[in-house]
Parts: structure tokens; sequence; C-alpha cells
């Protein structure tokens, strides 16, 4: 495998603190991997043996209910560290992570995680600072699916979608990795027909546009006014 360039990890929060040869020792330690759309990198309930850095694509983040369903949890984009069982007190992953589009990933061995986080200026901050984000977002979903109309949650659940990944196009924002209806049903703990009937009468109304596994969201205010959300 090529030697991987330490400007790699040089704009990351876990590792923009450290010099030159200490990322040249990460790298050094690191499997690099190209995983084609829809490969779990990991599985939940599997031995966490190793944790990772997503370098580029997505990866959604799923879990299975007890009866079987598979509902998708939370998406990661690139930058950031997942598979980190270790920081949470776990021997197990807790959830599987499916890519969603093509992607990159540097994993290391589980037990290097207690020396990355001794040795590692910013490394356990900025860890649990991800930790943190990723439980309250969890938490807050939690809140949404208690306390709000299915209309409310779905509209949420696109503006937290083009918040976190959105990409800017001419005629407005586009979620950027392909998502399905069936994976917006998922994430709001409603039905693929519920989804479906959303979005074809907001697309009517010209707040979204739909296609084979792209939304767009071209008027962000209306989605807001209809979550209660604020815009960012």
């Amino acid at each position: 495998m090529p030697q991987l360039d330490e400007s790699l990890l040089t704009h990351l929060p876990p590792f923009s603190k450290l010099e030159r040869r200490q990322l040249r020792t990460i790298l050094d330690q690191a499997s690099s991997r190209r995983y084609e759309p829809g490969t779990a990198i990991f599985e939940e309930d599997a031995p966490a043996e190793r944790f990772y850095l997503l370098l580029d694509g997505y990866v959604r983040v799923v879990r299975v209910t007890p009866t079987g369903e598979q509902v998708t949890a939370l998406h990661i984009p690139a930058g950031q560290l997942m598979g980190f069982a270790k920081a949470i007190g776990r021997q197990t992953y807790p959830a599987t992570a499916i890519t969603a589009t093509e992607s990159i990933a540097l994993s290391w061995p589980m037990r290097l995680w207690e020396t990355f986080a001794a040795e590692y200026e910013g490394f356990s901050t900025e860890t649990y600072k991800t930790v943190g984000t990723r439980l309250g977002e969890i938490n807050n979903r939690v809140v949404e699916i208690s306390t709000l109309q299915v209309e409310q949650r779905v509209a949420s659940a696109l503006l937290r979608l083009i918040h976190q990944t959105g990409r800017k196009v001419p005629d407005g924002i586009e979620i950027d990795f392909p998502i399905t209806r069936q994976d917006l049903s998922e994430m709001t703990a409603t039905t693929l027909h519920t989804v479906s009937r959303l979005l074809s009468a907001w697309e009517k109304k010209g707040m979204v546009e739909s296609r084979r596994k792209r939304i767009k969201v071209l008027d962000p205010r209306a989605l807001a006014a209809i979550s209660e959300a604020r815009i960012e």
C-alpha cells in the first residue's frame, strides 16, 4: 500500500494539534480501505476490534430492533471517527455502519485507543465532543418522535440532513449522499407511505425535489415553518 500522506489528518479535529512526526506515527499504524456503497464496515454486536476514521464518503449508522426492523440512527460524514466502542465502555459495536456512498476509511486496532488518548493532544477532547454531539442528536430525535407530529418530524429530519451534509446547488440544497424514502421513514419512525405522501405534497408546493435516491430542499424556510425548527 502506498504511504499515506500526513496532510490527510492535519485538518481533522482529533489530529489538528499534532506535529508532523506524530501524524506519521499514527498513519504508519493505520490500515486504509475503500468500500463500495452498501458495505458494512462493522456490524452491531460484533467484537469491537478496530476503530475508524472516515476519510471520504458517507456512512449510515443502523440499529436493529427486537422485532428485526432496521432503523437508521444517524449519518456520519467524512472527517469523523466512528466505531470507537472503547470510548463508551463497550467491547462490541453498538450499531452497524453501512456506507451510503463509495467510501474510504482508515482503521486502527482498538488496543491503540488508550495510547492515542493518552499521548496525542486533542484526541480525547475532540472524540468526546463527537460522542456528545451524536448522543445529543439521538436524544433530540427521541424527543421529536415523542412530541412532534409526523409532518414536523420529516421536515426536521430534512433540515438536519441539509445542515450536516447539504451541498448548495443553483436552486436549493441537496443532501449530499443517496437517501431513499425508506431511509427517511426509518429516521422518523413513520411509514414509507406517509413519507412518500408528504414529499409528493411538498414537491407540488415547490419546497423539495425528490428523485431516485436524491432529495433536494428548495425552500428551507418553508420546511422550518412546518418543523418549528430554527434555520442555522
